[in-house]
């Protein structure tokens, strides 16, 4: 007999109880069986899997409550995902996997108690309940309102949906885009193409009364790229992800992708070690944002306040920016991949703007921070999986367009870094330290942007990176991203171009 997994968190967020073992379903396919996947790749449960009768959910959440806690919920999901990985023009390895689960919570006061099984019964339910509750014992008792179907907007589309699609598309794809990658230029030497989608199913119930369900796919497909002329080498990586069906490679085709990762490749062979110092730094518009998400972003994320830490803490109402810089969080953005039609609590996505023309004006929020600041709830209470309980977490967060046209805000910078795309980096929350390494990037001489350069790393401090940028693009764009906070979310950034003044540069050059 299986016995079922459980676990439980208190505030602050450490485990505290694990009992049984993990359970799950995924099949490794060997490149000879690629083709073959389509065998197990029919119509998943998906939410038909989470019908579980109302009546039980009501028993679940009242035995959450019943020694304590203010608000309870529960939380059930079932994941249908595949992998494909292309290297050298030969496929490496698939992977199908399916997973199932349930959790359900507890919220006392500041604590949160948390528990979830791999195998949704009303039995393994009512124990997570019980474990759960553990953290309420004693507490303030409400009681809860029976589940009814609640209504939300609905952001995410979809044409062709993937589980109606055949393997060998997915293949076909991926075919397309090696051979572009290969065909660009005589000096890529090698492609790799990472095809991945996912259709997530997710029913919420809780003591408020709410009852919803939703299915959300989920398609991200990435190249890279390696050039070699003899002499120097370059990774190059593209990506596209979006919440949507098939239909995502009729918007941005597989060979588009490929030829934007071999260009930049090309482009960078003949870079040159980066300048070091203060200077200005040009930023293109798309994924640099997520110099923002990282820097600004996760600051603004009300966990972090509501501990009385982080960089904008006490500031609500201040000016902490320039009058140019307005920041916005949207989970509404059409099908976007940090879209979500609600978050994992059941509150409606929304946008929310976070600075507004250089004044903070709020936080994002999950129901526990908004209780603790007295905020209302912005709908970014995300969670990774069944198996944790939601934090605050971004959704498409990205810089307002301005008023400059990106020619003109180059043209008007004498000398500098201008930024193409960013590779690696890291920050820090509390402080807002940051650095991030730049993989493309250009010297500007005499508001020209002339020769590429390497090793350039973007050093600074969230509130001396929003102080300092005196020019906004009217050109926004965005980039798909996978956003780690202890869990993983995916997450789109956004900016125009944008121009900030006197960042610290580390470079390569001797």
């Amino acid at each position: 007999m299986k016995n079922p997994y459980f676990q439980a968190g208190m505030m602050p967020r450490r485990r505290f109880l694990e009992l049984g073992l993990k359970s799950g379903i995924a099949l490794a396919v060997t490149p000879p069986l690629l083709t073959k996947m389509v065998s197990c790749s029919g119509p998943s449960a998906g939410l038909a899997a989470l019908d579980m009768d109302k009546a039980c959910l009501d028993r679940v959440i009242a035995r959450a409550l019943k020694q304590g806690g203010e608000f309870a919920d529960v939380y059930l999901e079932n994941r249908v995902s595949r992998q494909i990985v292309m290297e050298e023009s030969a496929f490496k390895s698939g992977l199908y996997g399916i997973s199932q689960g349930a959790g359900v919570r507890v919220i006392s006061g500041d604590k949160t108690g948390y528990a979830y099984t791999e195998e949704i019964t009303e039995e393994n339910l009512m124990r997570a309940a019980e474990v759960a509750s553990f953290v309420a014992r004693n507490g303030q008792r409400v009681a809860p309102v029976p589940i009814e179907k609640g209504r939300r907007k609905r952001f995410v589309t979809v044409e062709r949906p993937l589980e109606e699609i055949a393997d060998n598309q997915r293949i076909e794809v991926m075919q397309r885009a090696n051979e572009a990658a290969l065909e660009y230029d005589p000096r890529i030497r090698m492609a790799l193409i990472d095809y991945n989608d996912q259709v997530r199913a997710r029913v919420i119930a809780n003591s408020e009364g709410l009852y919803l369900r939703d299915e959300l796919p989920l398609l991200f497909f990435i190249v890279q790229t390696m050039s070699d002329d003899g002499t120097n080498r370059h990774m190059s990586r593209e990506r596209i992800s979006e919440h949507s069906g098939f239909e995502l490679f009729e918007k941005d085709s597989p060979e588009a992708v490929a030829k934007r990762a071999a260009r930049e490749s090309i482009a960078m062979l003949e870079a040159e070690d980066a300048p070091a110092g203060t200077m200005d730094v040009v930023m293109e518009n798309g994924f640099g944002g997520v110099l923002i998400h990282e820097a600004v972003g996760h600051p603004l994320e009300a966990d972090n306040i509501a501990r009385g830490i982080g960089a904008f803490t006490g500031k609500m109402g201040q000016k902490v920016a320039t009058e140019v810089f307005t920041m916005v969080d949207d989970g509404t953005l059409p099908n976007y991949r940090g879209t979500i039609n609600f978050d994992d609590e059941g509150t409606q996505a929304q946008r929310n703007v976070l600075i507004d023309k250089g004044v903070l004006k709020g936080f994002m929020t999950d129901i526990l921070s908004a209780k603790q600041l007295d905020l209302a709830r912005t709908g970014n209470g995300r969670r990774e999986s069944f198996r944790h309980f939601p934090i605050p977490r971004m959704t498409n967060t990205f810089i307002e367009p301005g008023k400059d046209s990106p020619e003109d805000i180059l043209a008007d910078t004498s000398s500098g870094i201008y930024v193409q795309s960013l590779s690696g980096g890291s920050v820090n929350p509390v402080t807002g330290i940051f650095n991030f390494t730049c993989r493309e990037a250009y010297l500007i001489e005499n508001g020209r942007k002339t020769r590429p350069v390497k090793g350039a790393t973007l050093i600074g401090s969230c509130m001396g990176v929003i102080s300092n940028i005196d020019a906004v693009g009217n050109d926004l764009a965005f980039g798909p991203g996978i956003c780690g906070k202890g869990q993983m979310a995916e997450v789109t950034a956004g900016q125009p171009t944008v121009r900030i003044r006197g960042i610290n540069v580390g470079g390569s050059r001797a």
